[in-house]
């Protein structure tokens, strides 16, 4: 499993500037390095220190990280859904995403025109959002429309007419899907629809490099956190990220240390739309390799198997599992079977983030 994202947002807020520090950043990694599917397309590495502490235990011939998808679309503008700006062939872009990261121009500069003349994050929000309504409501008015004619002639035979008509009057009120008190069956039910607005969403506040330090003291950054929750606002400079994602290794802690920051936006985005879907991350180590592993948190042990191969989920016998706080403890696997600290593991094993994993199946 892949975590794969959209980034939306207005002309001229910094979203490309972003997505080409993104897919420059996964250049330098030897292991992994960017890979680039179509020109709007990128692979991006999840940073994670453990699989590296893993990778110095085991000695592995290769380390291989888990990753994000992320798709840029061109920058949207009012009447998208309805075709401008090409807007109809962008949105079909994000519909096999799952989460989106929504770009939000935080920063003046009469340098940077802004589309709509004024730098306002709020009405830029309602812009988007409006677009992505309407174009969920279109998709649901189709569904809709076949659905209600299939009832008139056999009213049994129609499953989920009444989830999706909540979902049409919803969307027609100006109500997210994400925000609709749906049972999971309803979401079950509607998901062959990808409509956009039940996606997750991260908003990235773009700011100026002199607000970055002190975010609260941008009143646009302030009215973006008014209009949504917080937990799911990542303030990041795109000018400053182009130029670290530029320098080579070595000299970007001594640059991230200069500007007194603990770690890149880069990095902070690809973990928080990571944790944005609560997906967790599991090994497997051998000789061989030493790779990291996207599973959904609350998976069983099956199917952490199946993310490998999906013979290793249907054919299910067992699990070994340590996990890695263990083996920094004790070194390597060979004192944590010392220690009697592996685990043989069944179909009903609640996998953890860490576990280091090797599964036994037949198929």
């Amino acid at each position: 499993m892949s975590l794969t994202c959209g980034i939306v947002g207005l002309p001229n807020v910094g979203k490309s500037t972003l997505f080409n520090a993104l897919t420059s950043s996964g250049v330098d990694s030897a292991n992994f390095p960017f890979c680039t599917i179509d020109p709007n397309v990128g692979i991006v590495k999840v940073p994670d220190y453990r699989l590296w502490d893993i990778a110095k235990a085991v000695g592995p011939e290769k380390v291989i990280p888990t990753t994000v998808s992320f798709t840029d679309i061109a920058g949207l503008v009012e009447g998208a859904s309805k075709g401008e700006g090409l807007g109809n062939q962008f949105l079909g872009h994000i519909k096999s995403t799952q989460a989106i990261v929504h770009v939000v121009r935080c920063f003046e500069d009469e340098n940077v025109t802004h589309v709509n003349d004024t730098v306002d994050p709020v009405r830029d929000i309602e812009i988007i959002e409006t677009e992505l309504m309407l174009a969920d409501l279109a998709t649901v008015t189709k569904r809709f429309s076949t659905l209600e004619k299939q009832r008139r002639v056999n009213p049994k035979s129609v499953v989920g007419f009444e989830a999706l008509e909540k979902v049409k009057v919803g969307l027609e009120s100006g109500t997210l899907v994400r925000n609709l008190e749906l049972t999971d069956e309803d979401r079950s039910g509607l998901a062959d629809l990808h409509l956009l607005t039940e996606k997750p969403m991260l908003y990235v506040a773009n700011v100026s490099e002199d607000d970055l330090l002190d975010p609260e003291a941008n009143p646009h950054v302030n009215n973006l956190t008014a209009k949504v929750s917080k937990e799911n606002v990542l303030v990041i400079c795109s000018k400053i990220e182009a130029e670290i994602s530029q320098l080579p290794d070595e000299e970007k802690s001594s640059f991230l240390e200069s500007m007194g920051l603990p770690e890149s936006g880069l990095d902070r985005l690809v973990k928080t739309t990571y944790r944005l879907l609560k997906l967790m991350t599991y090994f497997t180590a051998g000789k061989k390799e030493v790779r990291a592993w996207t599973v959904r948190d609350g998976a069983k042990a099956p199917e952490a198997a199946g993310v490998i191969h999906t013979d290793f989920e249907k054919g299910f016998i067992k699990a070994e599992v340590f996990h890695y706080e263990e083996l920094m403890k004790h070194g390597s696997e060979a004192e944590i079977k010392a220690n009697g600290l592996l685990r043989i593991e069944g179909k009903e094993y609640d996998v953890r983030d860490g576990d280091v994993m090797h599964f036994r199946f037949n198929v």
